[in-house]
């Protein structure tokens, strides 16, 4: 069991398998994309199992496999198929922007709900004009195909959503709308200031929730529990879906927050704002032992910073005194 100084126990990892994405969303991604690095750069799928297998040893049993563009890894069919058979992993859960997704659960076929216990899908506003403008990508259709066959095939789907001003504030209500005739949820992520997204405003939950009730009515607490995450949900009047929050911003969830987080560079961190993690790379290449390994994400485990300090949003813990925020990092990298 990995711990860290608040006697959190971390269970949860968020696997980056790729940095490449086939968008380019404004809060995300550069226009012209990444910065191409040689192929050696990055974890071979062998490699990431390897730890993904050490990590179960050592108390996770959920994982999220996220990007970039997690549905560009052409041998993730085998990878998925190969992390079910770790003894210790309960579950296994996929967050996509559902380009191609559609295709993908073509080939799982009916195994499809037995390998995904569930699919988060980004998708910022059901407006073709302001998707393409968000997006960089006039690609809408296909994300609402990818969203039908996930829910076609009995797979739980949460739809993300990030509210940025000026952009597709003018949406939320409509895409809210979404959860009304389909048991699925619509959750809104507060913008965090990382990378391209430093140059944006956010909107905050208590202002999409005032738009919501503005036209659905009250939102009423749900105490569902949804997936692994740190949302919050309610519930509308005659919705069969659900309304879901992430506030890292305006309402921080540090204190419960049991994730690490496995870049496609190797690189694993304690918090998605941490400037600090271990390089498990040069461990795996120079012949390292499993314990060996071990015991260096037990130590990175034990160094989790108390919680975020973006914007000044949440105080230094005994532990992290000295430690700021040294930004701005890809959120395509690190897996959002």
């Amino acid at each position: 069991m990995m711990l860290d100084p608040s006697g959190r126990s971390m269970d949860y990892l968020r696997l980056s398998i790729t940095d490449r994405c086939n968008l380019r969303c404004v809060y995300c991604m550069p226009e012209g994309g990444v910065e191409w690095k040689p192929h050696s750069s990055f974890l071979r799928l062998e490699e990431t199992l390897r730890l993904c297998s050490l990590l179960c040893e050592l108390g996770v049993r959920r994982v999220k496999l996220t990007g970039g563009e997690p549905l560009l890894q052409k041998n993730l069919e085998w990878f998925l198929r190969a992390l079910h058979r770790i003894p210790s992993l309960e579950q296994v859960t996929l967050t996509t922007n559902g380009l191609l997704l559609a295709d993908f659960l073509g080939r799982l076929g009916d195994g499809a709900p037995s390998l995904l216990a569930g699919i988060n899908i980004s998708l910022n506003t059901n407006d073709p004009a302001i998707f393409a403008k968000m997006a960089r990508r006039s690609e809408l259709l296909a994300v609402l195909d990818g969203l039908g066959r996930a829910k076609s095939m009995g797979i739980p789907v949460k739809i993300n959503c990030v509210p940025v001003r000026h952009h597709n504030e003018s949406t939320l209500v409509d895409l809210a709308g979404l959860a009304a005739n389909e048991v699925l949820a619509v959750r809104f992520i507060e913008l965090m200031p990382m990378g391209v997204a430093t140059g944006l405003e956010g909107i905050p939950t208590d202002e999409i929730m005032a738009l919501i009730e503005s036209r659905f009515g009250r939102l009423s607490p749900d105490d569902a529990k949804i997936g692994n995450g740190p949302a919050v949900y309610y519930s509308l009047p005659n919705f069969k879906g659900k309304i879901g929050f992430i506030s890292a911003m305006s309402h921080g969830f540090c204190s419960s927050c049991t994730r690490l987080r496995l870049g496609s560079d190797g690189f694993l961190k304690p918090c998605l704002a941490s400037d600090t993690g271990l390089d498990l790379k040069p461990l795996v290449r120079s012949g390292a032992s499993d314990d060996e390994i071990k015991e260096a994400m037990g130590r990175l485990a034990a160094s989790k910073p108390t919680g975020h300090l973006f914007a000044g949003s949440a105080k230094p813990g005994p532990n992290d005194e000295d430690r700021t925020y040294k930004g701005p990092v890809g959120m395509y990298g690190i897996g959002g």
